[in-house]
């Protein structure tokens, strides 16, 4: 049975959506491993790795009972420390973010009984969260695919607790460790930057551009990252890879759904149909953004776990491009 590692925190979640709804519940981590259960859990072997706080362990387990496929012996609180996250949306996309409990680094000793696994999905939602030895060591050590979303190392913890977006300075140490990395718009400009900056540099824009993307996967393939994928919102999510030397890009559009219930934990949804259509098929590039897209269109549609579906189903939606 093939082996998915889903590595990351598991923050204790408060949210305000963007329609003024209270939800509490257990993010980041807990989304792709339930989504992955529901859609192919008797046929993969789902190994959530996250550091808790002890008091909180037993009511994690709880969440991810009676799901199938799940080995949950690597959810441990040696140093008492995990994430406590309050998110307030703005609008469907935009949040303000404040942390009050910090997980402590995930490190190469959690990985020593993982080498087997086909794919490895690390979803940080902060900088200090994984180790960089911890990808050497993988590298080194495994011949799985690594998976990154730069959402950890774009993102910062203020001493208020303020969570902000900063640039990903030492992008260029992480690069050669990364087999596929993942990330929004926002984050592609927060690694693609600037040796010096003017004040008036300093502009966000929701619309992609098309050449700077290009340069900047152009630059992550050159350093050894095997294939980039950047989302854009509804639109669909950007792919880059080489192809007899040349790289490729294709737009692949996104899964259109009628209303938008609650977007939190969906770029970590489609972090995990990602690693799900690599651990498939580890060079379909195309077909692993398909099952990214999906799972992150099917996270939108409510505010419980319930929103995932079979594979069966799965693969309906991403044949209508529809949920």
């Amino acid at each position: 049975m093939k082996q998915i590692a889903i590595v990351g925190p598991i923050p204790r979640d408060h949210i305000v959506t963007h329609n003024g709804e209270l939800i509490q519940k257990w993010g980041c981590v807990t989304h792709p491993v339930i989504a992955l259960s529901v859609m192919a859990g008797d046929k993969s072997e789902i190994i959530p790795v996250s550091h808790l706080r002890k008091v909180d362990l037993d009511n994690v387990k709880e969440v991810f009972k009676g799901y199938k496929g799940l080995n949950l012996s690597h959810l441990t609180y040696k140093n008492d420390q995990g994430d406590i996250i309050s998110l307030r949306f703005v609008d469907m996309n935009n949040r303000l973010e404040r942390q009050t409990g910090f997980m402590d680094p995930i490190v190469p000793d959690d990985f020593k009984k993982l080498l087997k696994c086909k794919v490895f999905v690390f979803i940080p939602i902060s900088d200090y969260e994984i180790a960089l030895d911890t990808l050497k060591f993988l590298k080194k050590k495994s011949e799985g695919i690594i998976v990154f979303d730069a959402h950890g190392p774009t993102t910062a913890c203020l001493v208020n607790g303020e969570r902000q977006r900063k640039f990903w300075i030492d992008r260029d140490l992480w690069l050669p460790y990364i087999d596929v990395l993942k990330m929004n718009l926002e984050e592609a400009q927060a690694s693609w930057f600037k040796k010096e900056y003017e004040s008036s540099d300093f502009v966000k824009t929701e619309e992609p551009d098309r050449e700077m993307l290009r340069a900047f996967a152009d630059h992550c393939l050159d350093l050894g990252v095997k294939a980039v994928y950047i989302t854009v919102d509804s639109r669909g999510c950007l792919v880059y890879f080489r192809q007899r030397s040349k790289t490729v890009e294709e737009m692949v559009s996104a899964v259109k759904v009628d209303q938008v219930i609650d977007t939190t934990g969906c770029g970590d949804s489609f972090a995990g149909g990602l690693g799900y259509g690599l651990m498939q098929k580890p060079t379909d590039y195309i077909g692993a953004a398909r099952y990214g897209n999906a799972l992150g269109a099917l996270r939108t549609q409510g505010k419980t776990f319930d929103v995932f579906k079979p594979l069966a189903e799965i693969n309906e939606i991403i044949k209508k491009g529809r949920v």
